[in-house]
This record gives C-alpha cells, structure tokens and sequence, in this order.
C-alpha cells in the first residue's frame, strides 16, 4: 500500500453517543500526528478516516489505552439512541439508561449477525429512529413501547409495534429474544423486516 492512498478507517463505538474526554483529546491529537479526518457516524460513532495501513496498530493502540471499542466483524451493535429525559423537555425516558442495560446484558457475546440495527427514543417523536430500525425501544408516560421490521433506505418502513408498557426489565428480555431470533434465523447478515413474516416469529400481530 502506497502512502497516497490511505483509505483504512477505525470506528470508535460510543455508547449512548457520549464521548469520553480522554478519547476525544486523543483523537484529536493522532488526527493531527497522522493528518486523519474524523467523522462523527449517523450511529453515533467516531470514524478516523484516512489512515495509513502500517500507522494502524498504534492508533488503535493508543486508543484502546483509553478504554476505547471499536466496531467490527461481530460486534453486538450499539443503541442509537436521543438525548431523552435528561436534557430534552419532551423527554419521559432514559435511553442511554436503557442502552447501558441492553450493552449489559449482552456484554461478552462472541458473536451477533450482521444487518441488526437497535433505536432507543426518550418520547413518541422518535428522534432516534426507534420506529425505522430493526429493533426500536420508544418511552412513553406508561414505559417503554417495542418496534420491531423498521428500516430506512430508498424503500424506508415503519416497524410493528408489537409490545406495549415495557418496564426496563421487560424491554431487556423482549431485545434479548429477537436477538436471539434473528441469530437463530439468519445464515450471515439479515434485516429484522424480513423475518416478522417468518411462520416461528412470535410476534405476528401488531399491538
């Protein structure tokens, strides 16, 4: 590989989309050393872009120094979730309390098929996405609603929504087995949209 061409990139994953301080001034720094791009991804991500093929182990390095995660081949994805209750006015529920409950719980799974995307909002607005993602948690005043087949795209649709008034407890395991459903039906990579039809999905009506 030519230095002209430098087209390796690393994902920092960031639950809840918060960026530790430490993380973010090291960033900074190797974006300066190494002349990167960073890129703040639509799943709430940080992208360093630009990297030299040989440079990468110490960037990574450097980073994972910190206590940094970086996406890959596998990997249980992280909770796009909005500000929620905290900071938000419209705000009745706690995603990132819910991301961090949901990362818990699946904390050590070698292995989740690729193509499964999770959404959590803090109200009905949905800032997150949680009705257009394969798995979408939205609070309301009564708990927390569970969306199931959304998607985006050039064809986006709506998820099913096929749990209501989910207490914390409840949203975890509802999560844990579409997970699983989706692992157990999927060959390599698969929408969840493509298996709400599934004759075994147990969820078949919406509520």
């Amino acid at each position: 590989m030519t230095n002209a061409i430098a087209s390796t990139r690393l994902t920092v994953l960031l639950p809840a989309g918060r960026l530790p301080l430490a993380i973010m001034a090291k960033a900074y720094e190797l974006a300066k050393k190494y002349q990167l791009e960073i890129y703040l991804s639509t799943l709430q991500n940080l992208r360093l872009m630009g990297i030299r093929e040989e440079d990468l182990p110490v960037i990574r390095g450097e980073l994972a120094a910190l206590g940094a995660q970086f996406k890959g081949p596998g990997r249980f994805p992280v909770p796009r979730v909005c500000i929620g209750v905290r900071d938000c006015t419209m705000g009745v529920g706690d995603p990132e309390r819910i991301s961090a409950l949901i990362l818990d719980h699946f904390k050590g799974r070698e292995k989740t098929k690729q193509k499964l995307k999770i959404a959590i909002s803090g109200c009905t607005l949905s800032c997150s996405g949680a009705a257009t993602s394969d798995i979408g948690i939205m609070a309301t005043r009564k708990g927390f609603d569970l969306y199931v087949g959304g998607k985006g795209g050039p064809s986006p649709r709506v998820g099913r929504r096929i749990l209501r008034d989910l207490d914390e407890q409840g949203v975890v395991a509802a999560v844990a087995e579409l997970v699983e459903f989706h692992d157990a039906h999927t060959e390599s990579k698969q929408r969840m949209v493509k298996l709400i039809n599934h004759p075994e999905f147990p969820y078949k009506e919406a509520v």
